[in-house]
């Protein structure tokens, strides 16, 4: 959640995040310390922005049975989404605490391999479950809390997962299978969703893929539509839709996110 509202690019937001108690030993009678807590303050720069402009001619206009404008601004809008969703999805990856990813991930074991640049794991419908509790661990030795964790895979893993043991509808806890529903729900504590802009890269042949993990606190992000206009064209006979969207993100906590590098 963040304070402030986005008119312009280059607005700044604040966010609003928790402050860290400390946690201290009891002995009864004892006098009691207490803290006065202030909330870390995080700005946001709305920094980044993606803009779609294009002309309706007036003889196409005429022509025409559909409102070419109006279905123009909802394909550019959904189209807008799929650019942003890539580039966060993308633009993060670098900020990943260490410990949380590679082929020696976790803080406290060290022995977690979730692949590495040069050499990915290979994912298969046998192991894959192995891999989300793998993601799962590294942020339990983060200290991550275990409520509100999310996990983002690409399509080809998700058809793997209901190939896997998962489609037991007796192991995911839910009324129907996943072949049934189509719905992957949570597996480990992580609310699993499909994204088709996760990073993709060609390593050694292979293309692989940044599987990323996380808790709500580790990532924040805000955006807003500032512009959707209508004018007339200055050099044609015509009609020109144009709109603008600013957004911005920032790790709040690299510790509160994780990677799996993988192939298929």
């Amino acid at each position: 959640m963040y304070d402030g509202e986005i008119k312009a690019f280059g607005d700044k937001v604040n966010i609003r995040t928790t402050p860290e108690l400390t946690i201290r030993d009891y002995q009864k009678g004892m006098q009691l310390q207490v803290e006065r807590p202030d909330k870390p303050k995080l700005t946001l720069n709305i920094d980044q922005g993606d803009y779609f402009a294009a002309v309706e001619d007036d003889v196409d206009k005429i022509q025409s049975d559909i409102n070419l404008m109006d279905a123009w601004a909802r394909d550019a809008s959904e189209k807008m989404k799929i650019k942003i969703d890539a580039k966060v999805l993308t633009g993060f990856l670098a900020s990943i605490s260490a410990g949380n990813l590679g082929a020696t991930a976790g803080r406290i074991s060290g022995n977690i391999n979730l692949g590495a640049t040069g050499a990915p794991v290979q994912v298969t419908k046998t192991n894959i479950v192995d891999y989300i509790v793998d993601l799962g661990t590294v942020l339990d030795e983060a200290n991550a809390p275990e409520s509100n964790r999310w996990l983002v895979i690409p399509a080809w893993i998700a058809g793997m997962i209901k190939k896997s043991d998962v489609k037991d509808a007796s192991l995911t806890g839910d009324s129907q299978t996943p072949l049934r529903n189509g719905r992957l729900g949570m597996i480990d504590r992580f609310e699993v969703y499909v994204s088709h802009n996760l990073n993709r890269v060609v390593d050694s042949t292979y293309p692989c893929f940044s599987v990323i993990a996380g808790h709500k606190m580790g990532l924040t992000f805000a955006s807003q539509m500032t512009e959707m206009e209508t004018l007339r064209a200055e050099s044609t006979f015509g009609s020109i839709v144009r709109g603008l969207q600013v957004y911005g993100y920032a790790v709040v906590k690299p510790e509160a996110l994780a990677r799996l590098y993988c192939r298929a």
